[in-house]
């Protein structure tokens, strides 16, 4: 740094009254040689003091402006956050409006295979600190014809029955629900038997169990098991899936077989069912089934 001495005050202030006859001559009109040297003059002595305020003062001016635009850009960003925020849920509600439109398409295939006449809902299940609950509420009631005593089916197969209908909402006993009793045939021998939800005392833990009312009818791992059908149809419909043979049990002196059931549905992931509100004029036998799949994994 300068020291504050006599000669240092002397040059400031000589500087200072060249600087004043230059911002004269700079503002005198024309350009007469004399003022055009004055002028070269004056940047060649105070060009490199500007330059060396430039970089001092450089750094301070950035900060400034990045500072001023701050806000701005803080603004801008939340507005991309928020759009980008808003672009995500509707991507996701394209992908459940076509989940759903899948689902859907399977439940009308599916009622279309069994000739039932099927009134489209949303079904929302409840959980427990058990797991999910045995019912379920549906998003329509008596005034889109739904009535208790009704087969709730999806694309899958048997969901349950109508126990209790309002005018916009109704509620389904499961098939899985412990009260539950449904009347049942094997595909392969034709056999009958009832299914009820959950494990017969004695029996494997199961969500379903099938009873087979015959102790010699052939029962295998792998043999489907479809609705038998109520009369007029109430509480089911024949000829809709409910599962697949799992396990096979014979007790000691039972009077019936029991076999552990596969579901067809997946209880824990319910959404687009169908209420079946006219059944089949003729029982649609097994044509409700889907195809097999091949054992042997051939394409």
């Amino acid at each position: 740094m300068l020291s504050d001495t006599t000669r240092s005050r002397l040059v400031l202030a000589v500087l200072v009254a060249v600087a004043l006859v230059l911002l004269v001559v700079d503002a005198r009109p024309g350009s007469d040689p004399v003022t055009s040297i004055a002028r070269n003059g004056g940047e060649l002595v105070f060009a490199p003091t500007a330059a060396g305020v430039g970089l001092v003062s450089g750094p301070f001016t950035r900060v400034y402006e990045g500072l001023s635009a701050g806000p701005e850009a803080a603004d801008r960003i939340t507005e991309l956050e928020e759009a980008n925020a808003e672009l995500e849920s509707e991507l996701q509600a394209a992908r459940l409006d076509g989940h759903r439109a899948e689902k859907l398409d399977d439940m009308l295939h599916l009622s279309g295979r069994g000739a039932y006449e099927v009134v489209a809902a949303q079904a929302v299940t409840r959980t427990t600190a058990r797991g999910y609950a045995h019912t379920a509420t549906l998003d329509i009631g008596t005034d889109s014809g739904v009535e208790p005593d009704m087969t709730v089916v999806n694309g899958d197969g048997l969901v349950g029955r109508v126990t209790d209908a309002g005018p916009r909402t109704a509620t389904v006993k499961l098939a899985t629900d412990v009260n539950s009793s449904v009347g049942a045939r094997l595909e392969a021998s034709r056999k009958i038997g009832a299914i009820t939800g959950g494990s017969v005392p004695g029996g494997p833990d199961a969500d379903m169990t099938l009873e087979l009312f015959d102790m010699e009818a052939p029962i295998d791992q792998g043999d489907r098991v479809v609705t038998l059908g109520s009369l007029e149809g109430a509480p089911f419909v024949p000829g809709v899936p409910i599962g697949t043979v799992d396990e096979v049990q014979v007790a000691p002196g039972a009077l019936s077989r029991i076999a552990r059931i596969t579901p067809a549905v997946d209880f824990s992931a319910l959404d687009v069912v169908g209420v079946v509100v006219k059944g089949p004029a003729e029982d649609p036998r097994d044509s409700v089934l889907p195809p097999e799949s091949d054992p042997e994994g051939d394409q």
